[in-house]
């Protein structure tokens, strides 16, 4: 008799063992479903708004890449989020195990991200890229990736080579514009009733520092990013330690599962 209570006890308990964890990773994945649900709603309605905001949007590279992100984050949480909550509330075996899957494959990818970051991080010096610049920035060329890249930074942050104005010296964008000091993208701007124009594009490009920038544009970049670099950091130790729990819950539900 003693053995039969003991028995049906271990067997109650770990029944109620297994609801509390169905439950919560429901609650938690329903969270994620909201959440990805935000995302989608926000990337979607700044594509298609249309009293204009798309071309605010469009006429910077920063936030246009930023609205697809936002896109693709929102539509993977929507996916993991519904998964999750279907495979919890429905105990059904071949959800958790694709849920369980996809938060895997999305574990690894970012381990693999930070380890290559790690590993290429001595390429992210002020001498690298100076030394890129110099090799392959045309100026003018919009089908060339890497000049258009840089015409986009330099024209998105108000700055000027990596450095200073000064690393275009000895460059091919030189040698291709030998009458120019520095490119257009370096040029300050002015906003006058609305409409975006150069200060002075001639003096500019002849090299005259009162209507150029003169910042480097690795600095500037650093210096906007900087809150945001330990911002994304404990971001995604948050994240990669809630994706370890997700695991851990996903897979004793479903060994769980009778």
């Amino acid at each position: 008799m003693g053995l039969g209570e003991a028995s049906a006890r271990g067997t109650s308990m770990e029944g109620d063992c297994l609801s509390c964890i169905k439950y919560l990773m429901f609650v938690f994945n329903f969270l994620i479903f909201l959440g990805g649900s935000f995302l989608l709603g926000v990337g979607v309605w700044v594509v298609v708004d249309p009293t204009g905001f798309r071309e605010i949007v469009a006429a910077n590279p920063l936030l246009f890449t930023g609205v697809y992100i936002i896109l693709a984050m929102g539509g993977m949480l929507f996916l993991l989020g519904f998964l999750g909550c279907c495979g919890a509330i429905r105990e059904n075996k071949c959800l958790l195990l694709l849920f369980f899957m996809l938060i895997l494959i999305i574990f690894l990818a970012e381990l693999a991200a930070a380890i290559l970051a790690f590993i290429f991080r001595e390429h992210l010096t002020r001498e690298y890229f100076t030394k890129e610049l110099k090799r392959h920035y045309q100026g003018y060329n919009n089908t060339d990736v890497f000049t258009s890249t840089w015409n986009a930074i330099m024209n998105t942050f108000d700055c000027c080579g990596v450095n200073s104005p000064e690393d275009f010296e000895e460059s091919i964008f030189r040698f291709i514009n030998p009458g120019e000091v520095v490119p257009e993208a370096c040029c300050r701007r002015n906003n006058h009733l609305g409409e975006v124009g150069f200060s002075n594009r001639e003096e500019c490009l002849s090299g005259n520092m009162l209507y150029r920038n003169n910042k480097g544009c690795y600095s500037a970049v650093v210096d906007y990013f900087e809150m945001y670099i330990y911002v994304a950091g404990a971001l995604a130790i948050v994240v990669l330690t809630i994706e370890l729990f997700a695991m851990v819950f996903a897979m004793c539900l479903f060994r769980g599962i009778q």
